[in-house]
């Protein structure tokens, strides 16, 4: 599945988006020009060759604050990604796998969160909280967001859960947890995938949107705050358009990568999805032989 995955065009393209920004992310500060917070050109200054992507209002240089958000932002989504893989798929397969008044308790807890609106709960919880952090953002995202994995969780294990192999294994007298992770588990690896993925893409959008209304930390750099003080200063009003275009491509590009490595994933582990690869020197004799 691995080796298919890595040919796939798709997982190439976005596993390259993905690394380029998870390197931005790591090497950051000693790629940025300059200190994102320090006043080092005019204020609204156009791109050019000493700011290659222009300044604030502030006088900020926008690359390195591009630069220096992409940490913030990618934490807080691989953290809330991480946060609602883990709740929803301990809450699906103990579900699907328990049955009786275990699934219809947990069941009940996950059409509850199914049921409450995701980002009114969260704007009342950010707003609650005050200026929340990026820790405090992927928090709320991951604990009010695991509705959806459970039910795709649950409703796979209890597929699963009636193979030959699962009774097989029950009948030999393996305990619960033996069975979960050695025959469940390894067969969720694609929903576990498409979860994480899909969580990851979810929590930075929303992140930046929960800071784009402000109700995150201005003081934190990232991708959102970025586009809260770029909407606070009026920089589509006076044409420093560059204030948005950074973080908004930032954002389009990164989502971009995931959603191909996502689709990707998708195909491989659907064979219906699967184009069928014909090799050049079968399609050229087929070719001759068809002109002949």
């Amino acid at each position: 599945m691995l080796r298919t995955l890595l040919a796939n065009p798709k997982a190439a393209v976005g596993a390259v988006i993905v690394g380029v920004f998870l390197l931005l992310a790591v090497f950051g500060p000693w790629i940025a020009p300059a200190n994102p917070n320090q006043r080092v050109a005019a204020p609204h200054q156009p791109p050019s060759a000493e700011h290659v992507l222009g300044s604030t209002r502030m006088g900020r240089d926008v690359l390195s604050q591009t630069i220096h958000g992409t940490r913030t932002s990618l934490l807080v989504g691989f953290s809330a990604g991480l946060l609602v893989t883990i709740i929803g798929v301990a809450v699906g397969v103990t579900a699907g796998y328990a049955g009786g008044r275990v699934d219809e308790g947990l069941n009940l807890a996950t059409n509850i969160v199914l049921v409450i609106p995701n980002l009114p709960l969260m704007l009342v919880l950010a707003s609650f909280i005050g200026q929340a952090g990026p820790f405090v953002i992927a928090a709320i995202i991951g604990l009010t967001s695991w509705g959806w994995a459970a039910r795709v969780v649950r409703a796979q294990t209890l597929s699963l859960r009636q193979r030959d192999y699962v009774l097989a294994a029950e009948l030999l007298g393996e305990p619960a947890w033996r069975i979960v992770l050695v025959e469940l588990l390894p067969n969720l690896t694609s929903i576990i995938g498409f979860t994480f993925i899909g969580s990851v893409l979810y929590a930075v959008t929303t992140e930046a949107t929960l800071e784009f209304l402000g109700l995150g930390d201005p003081l934190a750099v990232s991708w959102g705050t970025m586009l809260y003080h770029a909407q606070s200063t009026s920089a589509l009003l006076v044409g420093a358009w560059w204030e948005i275009a950074a973080p908004g491509l930032a954002l389009v590009i990164f989502g971009a990568g995931l959603s191909l490595l996502n689709f990707a994933l998708d195909e491989v582990a659907n064979p219906r999805l699967r184009t069928l690869r014909v090799p050049k020197a079968v399609m050229k004799a087929a070719l001759s032989g068809r002109t002949a």
